[in-house]
């Protein structure tokens, strides 16, 4: 089987490919290397593109899948894109506008996955983190299961293929699935999940109700200093993530990849290095023993590398339960 078809199937009845491609970059890196790093892993090998409004990148990510069906390496059928609907968006008349305000950006018919970034309604406006003179976030008040009711409709009208979530807890995806009148379930919840943080109560709790939990910052994180906590210790330097990738002549960044995978978890991986976008692809072409597995199971620690004190006292803030 040809490893870039490897996919899961999704609540909905469509399929997701296992390993996707993380697009986000901090602001000083030039927009025009979005473009090209995504060529460059659609031409690895990568189908499956991970993108959002929040990224500021979609017209560039769109720009990229465009040129590689126009080549003839894809159609756009080979092609999961992925985008998400933004804080600042979560009113139900809002939905609809921010996707179809990232659909004209990629310059694409319809996204095969919409998702809401955040369970944390802030106020509408341009700024993507309103704040009042203080610096304190605005929220705003919004049900999520209205919003809901709105990713339901984009659905519905061909706009989005499947819809799902992101870091949502598991009180606020079981409000979704309760919601009387559900049309659609959620397909997914795409939360930060790697060997420090492994959400296995939130993994086990996704598959209970047909959700598949696709995992952000795998490799740990880039070192973003605006949203991420710095002092943390480096994933990919844990010895016995090296002592592993050693014994399978591997990177220490393929046994992470490869770890979710195992697990069920769908996994992005996010470089815009060639180097490591076709290294990752890699992520096939072996497998960890039981032993493996459990012992990187032994890393957790519940580490999350997403420094989001400064949204700590949203009242929907998803993280202060324990999944």
């Amino acid at each position: 089987m040809d490893p870039r078809r490897q996919c899961q199937e999704l609540n909905d009845g469509r399929f997701i490919p296992v390993l996707g491609f993380g697009t986000y970059a901090p602001e000083e890196v030039p927009k025009s290397e979005a473009l090209e790093a995504t060529k460059f892993a659609i031409g690895a090998g990568f189908r499956h593109i991970d993108c959002a409004y929040l990224y500021q990148n979609e017209e560039q990510v769109g720009q990229a899948i465009r040129s590689k069906i126009a080549d003839g390496t894809v159609k756009r059928e080979d092609i999961f894109y992925t985008s998400k609907l933004w804080c600042t968006f979560l009113r139900p008349e809002l939905v609809r506008p921010a996707l179809e305000k990232s659909l004209k950006d990629l310059q694409l018919d319809y996204v095969d996955l919409y998702i809401i970034h955040f369970p944390m309604a802030m106020k509408p406006g341009e700024d993507p983190l309103p704040k009042d003179e203080n610096g304190k976030l605005i929220c705003d008040t919004v049900d999520l299961c209205s919003t809901w009711e709105a990713m339901e409709k984009c659905k519905d009208a061909g706009l989005a293929k499947s819809i799902g979530v992101s870091n949502f807890n598991h009180k606020q995806l079981g409000k979704i699935l309760n919601k009387p009148g559900l049309k659609h379930k959620p397909v997914c919840n795409q939360v930060e999940c790697h060997p420090y943080m492994n959400q296995s109560k939130l993994l086990d709790f996704c598959k209970s109700k047909g959700i598949v939990l696709v995992a952000y910052s795998a490799l740990g994180s880039q070192r973003l200093e605006n949203w991420v906590n710095l002092r943390l210790p480096v994933l990919l330097d844990d010895p016995l993530l090296g002592a592993i990738a050693k014994k399978h002549k591997r990177s220490p960044a393929l046994i992470a990849l490869r770890y979710q995978l195992q697990r069920g978890v769908v996994v992005l991986a996010k470089s815009y290095n060639k180097k490591r976008i076709k290294e990752n692809m890699q992520v096939f072409d072996f497998e960890l023993t039981p032993e493996d597995m459990k012992a990187i199971d032994g890393l957790n620690r519940n580490m999350r590398y997403l420094d989001t004190t400064y949204f700590s006292d949203h009242p929907d803030y998803p993280f202060s339960e324990e999944y």
